[in-house]
């Protein structure tokens, strides 16, 4: 779900924040100047508007780096004018007034029963998911010099700087733009799985650690303002990663790169406590002979002491200062849990029960200031992240376990046919036996001993110093029941037990078939009796991952937001027959088109009743570098988003039911799917997509170590949904956001006639989700140019194809617009969303002319001029992505 703000627009923002972005903007533009006028001058009058021509040779690279450059320092401009924002809403109107805060969610929660509020409070649980998901362009380099330059900004606020320093301060931003003009954004080689491993750790050890404890603090002090007293509530985020452990058509991700990832993960967190632990230690100079300690107290100290005493029988340092001594205690636990040697930690509750006896002993004294402030943050820290910062996900896709099972079996004798009844029938015969048939490894393909192997790590980390460091096993493509029950047996085979199997399978559900399908399989599997005890252990909630990408590929806009709309509230009736709860984790990417919306309004349109205190969601590629690369920015978006469940885990009145919405709903869904899929099926679409676009040049980016496509196979099936996203955007048609909603709206009002009409406004007006999408579809709509779409368009060869292709793009794009004006009561396309519409406006002029560069460099390069060309080509795909906000 997209927090970002590119994506909210709540109306005209503050005069004093325009004036305050516009002259930071003016002065940022200043120093790029200086820059390009340094490194660049020929292009000069290129990027100042001044000349009309476009740039040519040795001038094409430098003017599409120049403008790549001052499309980031706007994003980076528009990320400190929010954050500068907030805080001085909150200054004037108070912490309620902040939207998204938790100060606002409670605002209304006085009058409810305190035992109410702790009780969903109790079960709140957030999962934040970072994904390997290859929709970040920009290296890591450069995104540290941003975050430099973003820092820099942080610290220009303040109003005590002199002229002078001001000027030093402005020559550092100025030096910092220069580094980046000389470092470049391209990659020169495909980053590899430990690179990306990297990647997501260094968000945490930049910025997400330390918004933790305001996180936390912000959550209290919301509580204790609505109720009258303060609550320490348990931390009810936790955060999951797909990197070095999605191997879903990553043939680079191996059972040694998830085995690195575990490690690096161990190492970064243990790293971070000894610091922290550290620094404690220094400032806890409590003399024993000034507050006397009671006795409790103190026996508690000396248990956390005599834990891991000195090296050597050595004489304790700091005498009679013993909360000094625990904190070095805690660090020669830490150091010989990172070192594998010595009186390491058994069990990540060890630490967290050890901080709680130093905060007890502190407040024993009456110095819970200190212990609020030194050693709670690191309680929750501990509580939070563990001995792994993140919960390693291992997803594959069922194809592959499918293929390794029916291996295994013709080892013994020839497998049957997937699919039929005697697949099902082995299946479910082994699956209920006591034991099972001996497999010889030797003879196992490299596929499937890579896939046992994964098994019976994930077996073993279950027993490890902290059980959470690696999470479900996410079977993508799930099909039918037998693809779940195929996992569960390929882990017996690799050593879990016959009765129960400590390992959590969760199915996504991605296509709009599987969607469909999705309560019968879950229905069917929880009555396998193995797969019941193993999927609930004591526990009534289920994970259900559900996939916004590849539903929308299969099914177009519409029609996927409302198949994941219907599939939640099926597999909610389905699982509440089975007394069990369902826990959904949304695949969402950072384009509409993969589900990006604004966070609020993403939660609020789920069905009521679908959320109940926790859900996870997927934050992929330049989504986590627009939300996490800064405290600030990551403290709010983490907030918006657990304050947005909160709030609505908090509604306890049923949603009012509307048939007719439903109705409604199911009409436009099929015909805008009818429209979508008659285009993607339209003779020569294939064509018309590889060639008006350039998704056949993607590879050049280098932008992640996953292949375009999962299994090397050239069909539309087969790509994956990220550079099927990547394509339209690049090349202005944009469908995916858009596709079929002009064709269902216009049937629907033609076949319905007044009421029809009538019942569409209400839709608008009382419907969530109706609202959420069409809102969605506008501003996809206002981004659109069908002028600059026409020219990709002549880059397909067969004249037949391109008019009939684009003909029809160019049709439904007008029954688009004029359902949306329908809808919205005449105002122009982006009108109600003047912020996007000004961020959009500021880069447009650049943007067409980048459009026209890339259909040049296209042109050069298909007609075998490829030399020389390949770089400019993957700038413009740079600079495109950038002013767009996303990738895929």
């Amino acid at each position: 779900m997209q927090g970002d703000p590119a994506y909210i627009d709540s109306g005209r923002p503050d005069e004093a924040d325009c004036s305050y972005a516009g002259g930071l903007r003016m002065e940022l533009r200043r120093l790029w100047q200086n820059v390009i006028a340094r490194r660049a001058p020929a292009i000069l009058p290129l990027l100042s508007g001044d000349c009309g021509d476009l740039p040519e040779g040795d001038d094409l690279t430098s003017y599409l780096q120049g403008l790549n450059i001052w499309f980031q320092l706007l994003k980076i401009v528009e990320e400190n004018a929010a954050m500068r924002a907030r805080r001085m809403t909150e200054t004037r109107e108070g912490p309620a007034a902040v939207e998204g805060s938790f100060a606002k969610v409670l605002q209304g929660c006085a009058d409810m029963p305190p035992e109410l509020f702790r009780q969903v409070a109790g079960e709140l649980s957030v999962g934040v998911t970072l994904t390997a998901h290859p929709t970040e362009a920009k290296r890591v380099t450069v995104l540290e010099i941003h975050r430099r330059i973003y820092r820099a900004l942080v610290t220009l606020e303040t109003q005590r700087w002199t002229p002078r320093e001001r000027a030093r301060l402005l020559a550092d931003i100025e030096s910092e733009i220069d580094l980046l003009w000389l470092t470049g954004e391209l990659r020169l080689k495909r980053p590899s799985p430990i690179d990306e491993i990297d990647w997501g750790l260094q968000f945490f050890r930049d910025s997400l650690f330390d918004a933790m404890p305001d996180l936390f603090r912000q959550f209290n002090d919301a509580v204790a303002d609505c109720f009258g007293h303060a609550e320490d509530f348990r931390p009810c985020l936790h955060f999951h990663s797909w990197i070095g452990g999605d191997r879903d058509g990553n043939p680079n991700v191996t059972i040694e790169t998830t085995r690195a990832a575990l490690a690096r993960n161990k190492a970064a967190i243990l790293d971070k406590y000894l610091a922290v632990l550290a620094v404690a230690a220094r400032h806890l100079s409590i003399s024993s002979s000034i507050s006397r300690l009671p006795d409790a107290a103190q026996e508690r100290l000396t248990k956390v002491i005599e834990a891991a005493p000195p090296d050597g029988g050595d004489e304790y340092r700091n005498p009679g200062e013993l909360f000094r001594q625990a904190m070095s205690a805690m660090q020669r636990r830490i150091k010989a849990l990172r070192e594998g040697d010595g009186p390491a930690y058994v069990h990540v509750g060890e630490f967290t029960a050890e901080l709680r006896s130093v905060e007890a002993a502190l407040a024993a004294i009456a110095a819970d200031g200190l212990a609020a402030r030194l050693i709670r943050p690191i309680r929750w820290l501990a509580e939070v992240f563990g001995f792994r910062i993140v919960t390693l996900d291992v997803r594959q896709n069922s194809s592959v376990t499918t293929q390794v099972l029916a291996e295994i079996w013709d080892l013994n004798r020839p497998a049957p046919s997937y699919g039929t009844a005697e697949w099902s029938t082995r299946l479910r015969t082994e699956l209920a036996g006591a034991g099972l048939p001996w497999i010889d490894r030797e003879r196992q393909s490299p596929q499937a001993r890579e896939l046992l192997d994964l098994l019976v790590l994930m077996h073993k980390t279950r027993f490890s110093v902290d059980p959470q460091a690696m999470g479900p096993f996410i079977l993508s493509m799930t099909r039918s029941c037998d693809d779940l029950l195929g996992v569960f047996l390929l882990a017996r085979y690799a050593g879990f037990g016959a009765e129960r199997l400590d390992l959590r399978v969760v199915p996504l559900f991605e296509t709009i078939d599987d969607l469909r399908a999705a309560p019968q399989i879950l229905d069917e599997l929880l009555r396998v009796p193995l797969a019941r005890r193993s999927l609930t252990a004591g526990n009534s909630r289920i994970e259900i991952m559900l996939g916004y990408s590849d539903s929308n590929k299969d099914g177009g806009f519409f029609c996927s937001n409302w198949e994941l709309e219907k599939a939640q509230r099926s597999i909610t009736r389905v699982l509440a027959a089975h007394d069990l709860v369902p826990v959904f984790f949304h695949g969402r990417g950072g384009s509409v088109s993969r589900g990006g919306a604004p966070t609020e309004r993403a939660i609020a349109a789920q069905p009521r009743g679908t959320i109940n205190g926790q859900l996870r969601t997927t934050e992929q590629g330049e989504v986590v570098s627009s939300k996490f690369a800064n405290r600030g920015t990551a403290q709010n978006e983490l907030e918006l988003l657990v304050s947005s469940v909160l709030g609505q885990s908090l509604k306890t009145k049923p949603d009012p039911a509307r048939p007719e919405f439903n109705d409604t709903f199911e009409a436009l869904s099929g015909m805008s799917q009818t429209a979508y899929s008659t285009l993607l099926h339209a003779p020569g679409f294939i064509d018309y997509f590889q060639q008006a676009s350039p998704v056949e040049e993607l590879a050049m980016l280098k932008m992640g170590s996953r292949p375009a496509r999962r299994f090397g196979a050239q069909s539309l099936d087969d790509l994956r949904a990220i550079p099927w996203v990547f394509a339209w955007s690049q090349n202005r048609h944009l469908i995916t956001g858009w596709y079929g909603f002009g064709s269902a709206v216009s049937s629907f009002r033609r076949y319905r006639g007044e009421a029809g009409d009538e019942l569409l406004h209400k839709m608008f007006s009382k419907s969530r989700l109706f609202r959420l999408i069409a809102d969605e579809v506008e501003k996809s709509l206002f981004q659109v140019d069908m002028r600059i779409a026409g020219k990709y368009a002549a880059l397909v060869s067969d004249q037949v194809i391109r008019d009939e292709i684009f003909g029809r793009i160019r049709q439904e794009y007008e029954q688009s617009c004029a359902a949306i004006r329908f809808l919205n009561q005449g105002a122009e396309i982006g009108a109600r969303f003047p912020n996007m519409a000004a961020r959009f406006d500021r880069v447009q002029h650049d943007l067409s002319r980048i459009h026209e560069l890339q259909i040049t460099l296209l042109r050069g390069i298909r007609g075998g001029s490829e030399r020389g060309l390949s770089v400019p080509l993957m700038q413009s795909m740079n600079s495109i992505s950038a002013a767009l906000g996303w990738t895929g």
